[in-house]
């Protein structure tokens, strides 16, 4: 059961929140002040709106409280035996079958109405397989001996797009190479940390090379002439144990192919390889390797 309460940070029942607080909480002065930050108001244009329902969002008291009220439902789940994932107001519960799931999802929502005066999104909760599910930006794969998780497709387009956003051929050029790297290295390793318990390790490889193939067409761009290009070539050649033929370096550099067939070639993929890239270069880092950045 995908379930998603809808709207649930501005439709929080006030008094019913203070009322859970107050079994825990005995100090009349906290749970007053509690009270006036849900009632602060909010403010549109100017102009100050009073709210009496719902929770202010941006503070960090938002989702302690959230999970405070939610809390209920959590000890609901486990008093049925069900099990469950929740964060925030999205959650999946997991049954055996179709049958189950439907009678479920239709027992919780009425709970939810009457017991905490929340209203289940009814385009958005569903009933699916887990390998059909979108949880958090992860959904679900069928092993061996049990069901893993895994990145889902629409998180792994995301991580494309927004490299792709910063490997912009333009945009490269008018910024310093220890920017770009910058960028691409704190969008690789953020997406990778949340998305680290996940199996994903034939997709982090295939997109390692896609990366470093990206990063190769910029350094090409900005070397510009044949001749540059044939002398860095040559640079890296001497240093690294390939023994490249000349000939080979300057077919290369020549070539009359697009940047991007260019830099897929043997020879610059052996001499701009990984561990080049991945050595800074004075105020440059060096590029994230995401396969070995996930394996570690």
């Amino acid at each position: 059961v995908d379930l998603d309460i809808e709207a649930y940070f501005d439709t929080v029942n006030h008094d019913k929140l203070i009322s859970i607080l107050r079994e825990r909480v005995f100090d009349s002065a906290t749970l007053h002040l509690i009270r006036k930050f849900l009632q602060a108001g909010i403010m549109e244009k100017g102009v100050v709106k009073s709210n009496t329902i719902g929770m202010p969002q941006g503070g960090p008291l938002s989702p302690i409280l959230s999970n405070i009220y939610l809390d209920r439902f959590d000890k609901e789940l486990e008093s049925r035996g069900l099990h469950f994932v929740r964060y925030a107001d999205a959650s999946n519960i997991f049954v055996k079958s179709e049958m189950a799931a439907n009678r479920d999802m239709k027992s919780v929502t009425s709970w939810l109405e009457r017991k905490l005066f929340l209203k289940v999104s009814a385009t958005k909760t569903k009933v699916v397989r887990p390998t059909n599910s979108n949880f958090l930006g992860f959904t679900y794969w069928k092993g061996s001996s049990k069901s893993e998780c895994k990145p889902s497709n629409k998180s792994k387009r995301s991580l494309y797009d927004k490299c792709r956003r910063e490997l912009i051929r333009k945009r490269c050029m008018a910024q310093t190479n220890a920017r770009t790297f910058t960028r691409i290295n704190q969008i690789v390793r953020g997406w990778i940390n949340y998305f680290r318990i996940g199996k994903m390790k034939g997709f982090i490889d295939e997109f390692g090379q896609w990366l470093r193939h990206k990063i190769r067409v910029i350094l090409f761009k900005q070397w510009k002439k044949p001749k540059r290009i044939y002398i860095n070539l040559q640079k890296l050649n001497k240093v690294l144990p390939y023994h490249f033929s000349d000939e080979q370096i300057y077919s290369v550099a020549n070539t009359r192919l697009g940047l991007y067939r260019q830099t897929g070639m043997r020879v610059a993929n052996f001499l701009l390889n990984p561990e080049v890239l991945a050595i800074g270069k004075e105020d440059r880092p060096g590029l994230v390797n995401p396969l070995t950045y996930y394996l570690r």
